[in-house]
């Protein structure tokens, strides 16, 4: 009598790598490989038409102006309706305003207007975009395991920052700024028809709670009773702008005068990808009990490319320092999604997301529109030394916060009130891997 062979045993996946989780890192990575190499296109097409600093930090500050506008809105949307409509609405609008972008810079017609017009309409489809996706997937995963699921969620995500911005730097010195802007319209295309897949059969219903402004209230004594939370998110108000000012404005500009244009920026920007890579293997098996106090520490390396530039160092140095900074940003990337998961209710996490966005892109506008005239006043050295000052000084300030320090590891996740938070994706059967 012959032994039947012993079955096949079915994969199942990790609790934290169900259905939703896997189309929320798929789609990142998509959009990641199209925004990679498109921000380096915008810029450089406003060079073309005739721009100088100021015009490119214009038409940055025209797309993160509507974003800081329209966020909280977009967090309170977000609680209100399904989450994964919102995102893919917004998916929608960016492809369009992007698309359009494309088709003005290939024709040779585009005017400054014209770029920072479709910049804003980018914005405000990531308003509402960004609290719903950061509360999707947050809501995604469950249990200890949840550090390592955020950290490879951003390493996948990160990951496509490599390739992106490597390949849009040299398709922007082959092809020109527009063919990268139509890959990325594309992106956003494919992004949002994985995003319409995801199920939210298992997400408790929201109750609209006493309207809008109710629910931006409830918000916002969420947001404020939480000294960690409000401190950090105000810290990075400035250090967002001045980190922004310095490599969508600075860079491309020092790029042009002393590296060589387009391609070795984007190598720079692909080694800083490199890095968050590194960082996200790192935290997926470091799991540090004060993971605020880590993250915190991992701030401070922040200053370095601002001070790379002001230099400027040549090009290998300048990858060498992006590639440490990706390491120490995902660092603190992590314990930061970490810290969320772990002390916000459910229910409420797309709207303390939205001033957590809200708080950190606030100045960036003023940050962009200013970094022209702060060169012609102060020299473009003597802008990006002042930007590593601030970032140094602003992260020594947040560390002298009793709860940054205290803030220790719990296996414990909140609830939403009247109930257990439910798990976006209750369903861990395989299948094959935003």
């Amino acid at each position: 009598m012959t032994t039947p062979p012993a079955p096949r045993l079915r994969p199942r996946r990790p609790p934290w790598a169900g259905r939703n989780y896997t189309l929320l890192t798929t789609a990142a990575v998509v959009t990641g490989l199209g925004n990679a190499g498109a921000l380096i296109a915008a810029a450089f097409a406003v060079l073309e038409a005739g721009g100088d600093g100021g015009d490119v930090g214009l038409v940055a500050a025209a797309r993160t102006l509507p974003l800081v506008v329209f966020l909280l809105i977009g967090g309170a949307v977000a609680d209100r309706l399904p989450r994964h409509r919102v995102m893919v609405a917004a998916n929608s609008l960016n492809c369009l305003s992007q698309a359009a972008f494309a088709v003005l810079v290939l024709s040779g017609e585009a005017r400054l207007w014209q770029m920072a017009v479709l910049s804003a309409l980018g914005g405000t489809g990531q308003a509402f975009f960004a609290p719903a996706a950061e509360g999707m997937l947050l809501s995604s995963v469950n249990g200890e395991q949840a550090a390592g699921a955020f950290a490879l969620f951003r390493m996948g995500m990160n990951g496509a920052q490599i390739g992106g911005a490597a390949l849009g730097g040299a398709l922007v010195a082959v092809v020109g700024p527009g063919w990268v802007l139509a890959v990325d319209a594309a992106a956003f295309a494919a992004a949002g028809a994985l995003r319409s897949l995801l199920d939210v059969s298992a997400v408790a219903r929201r109750e609209p709670g006493g309207g809008m402004l109710g629910d931006l209230r409830e918000g916002w004594r969420e947001f404020v009773g939480r000294p960690w939370l409000w401190s950090i998110v105000v810290q990075f108000s400035v250090v967002n702008a001045v980190v922004g000012a310095a490599e969508a404005v600075f860079g491309p500009l020092v790029a042009e005068d002393h590296l060589g244009g387009a391609r070795p920026w984007g190598l720079a920007l692909a080694a800083f990808g490199a890095g968050t890579v590194l960082g996200g293997l790192l935290m997926v098996r470091w799991r540090p009990r004060r993971m605020l106090l880590a993250g915190s520490l991992c701030v401070l390396p922040l200053a370095l490319p601002s001070a790379a530039l002001a230099v400027p160092v040549p090009i290998a140095p300048l990858a060498v320092v992006m590639f440490l900074v990706g390491v120490s940003v995902e660092v603190f990337g992590v314990s930061w999604m970490t810290a969320l998961h772990q002390e916000i209710p459910e229910d409420k996490l797309s709207r303390v997301s939205a001033y957590d966005w809200f708080g950190s892109v606030a100045m960036v506008p003023l940050a962009m529109a200013l970094a022209g005239p702060a060169e012609e006043a102060f020299g473009r050295s003597a802008s990006l030394w002042g930007c590593s000052a601030l970032i140094l000084a602003l992260t020594l300030a947040v560390l002298t916060v009793p709860d940054v320090r205290r803030l220790r590891r719990s296996e414990t996740k909140p609830v939403a009130e009247g109930g257990p938070a439910a798990a976006a994706d209750p369903a861990p059967e395989p299948v094959s891997p935003r």
